[in-house]
């Protein structure tokens, strides 16, 4: 017959093995990324290791928390320690890229965003940098009606401020954002810029347009993935962050 103290024991186990392999998944899912940055293998290989490991994870999830449930049950207050680690470290780990597959399955299929969708910027500066990209610099004008079901909120930003002062802080907050510089080109009111992901090491293309607009300025931006089909939404996202920072900037000045 098991004793309290025995089976306290086994679900002590049972918890710290839910915590090691918890662990592990995280270690998988950073392997997954960092192995593609570091060109241990390709972009397909990586991303499959880092949804296996999020699968588990998941899994891990469930059994941590029927062993907590156990532990309480059982008043083993180190067996509970143990399993309320697992799952709070595992729903950490898991959370995230959980969350990104219901951004695919939500957002447009896209990965190029334009705030202006009839005569996007185009790329001069970065285009030697794109060379062998998967995904071309030129605009696909298919995908109009996907960024607008998807993204109805991007769009240019208008500011009561000349060009040239426009351009400045444009150029400011381009640098602020972290993106790595192509080219500021006054004269054109253009620049371009990359900016790099943290675990995978994508690189996303960026270009930025200033533009006289009546009596102020026009300000237009564009961002595009180098590889994959979807990006998740952080071409949108990088788009609004950049243009509040840009109009609060120019709003205090």
């Amino acid at each position: 017959m098991e004793t309290p103290a025995s089976s306290s024991s086994r679900i002590g186990t049972f918890a710290s093995a839910c915590l090691v392999l918890v662990a592990a998944c995280g270690i998988g899912e950073l392997l997954g990324g960092l192995g593609y940055r570091w060109g241990w293998w390709g972009l397909e290989p990586g991303i499959q290791t880092v949804r296996w490991s999020a699968t588990a994870d998941v899994v891990l999830v469930v059994l941590a928390a029927g062993a907590a449930i156990r532990a309480w049950r059982r008043r083993a207050s180190r067996a509970l320690t143990i399993a309320f680690a697992a799952l709070l470290l595992g729903i950490a780990i898991g959370g995230p890229p959980v969350y990104m597959l219901r951004l695919v399955a939500r957002l447009p299929h896209i990965h190029d965003i334009s705030t202006d969708l009839d005569n996007p910027p185009r790329f001069v500066a970065v285009l030697p940098l794109r060379q062998g990209a998967h995904n071309p610099p030129d605009y696909d004008p298919k995908i109009v009606p996907q960024q607008r079901a998807g993204y109805p909120d991007i769009a240019p930003l208008l500011l009561d401020r000349p060009p040239a002062q426009v351009f400045e802080a444009a150029e400011r907050n381009a640098r602020a954002m972290g993106w790595d510089i192509a080219a500021a080109v006054p004269q054109e009111g253009r620049i371009e810029a990359t900016d790099t992901s943290l675990l995978f090491g994508f690189k996303d293309d960026v270009v930025i347009r200033v533009a006289p607009h009546g009596s102020g300025t026009q300000v237009d931006l564009r961002s595009l993935s180098r590889v994959g089909g979807s990006d998740f939404g952080v071409n949108a996202k990088r788009v609004r962050s950049y243009l509040q920072h840009l109009a609060a900037d120019t709003a205090g000045r």
